[in-house]
């Protein structure tokens, strides 16, 4: 997945996400919990892709870390 195709499906999960919150109901509680997994994932890939290519190494060798690897780093 090019870095391009990341950003655009960030951009269709943040729309997501901002359309579930106008009018934030508890069932969509549960959706936005794992748009926001994705959009973490999505955000991890992009900066070892970026790091990758800022070293010389293939970015299209990494892929995406699992939920519960990428909700546990710090902020």
């Amino acid at each position: 997945m090019a870095d391009e195709e990341i950003l655009r499906q960030i951009q269709t999960l943040v729309a997501e996400e901002h359309g579930l919150r106008d009018a934030e109901t508890p069932a969509d509680r549960a959706r936005i919990t794992q748009l926001e997994e994705t959009l973490d994932q999505c955000w991890d890939l992009l900066r070892q892709r970026r790091a990758r290519r800022e070293f010389g190494q293939d970015p299209a060798a990494v892929a995406a870390r699992d939920p519960e690897t990428v909700e546990h780093y710090e902020q």
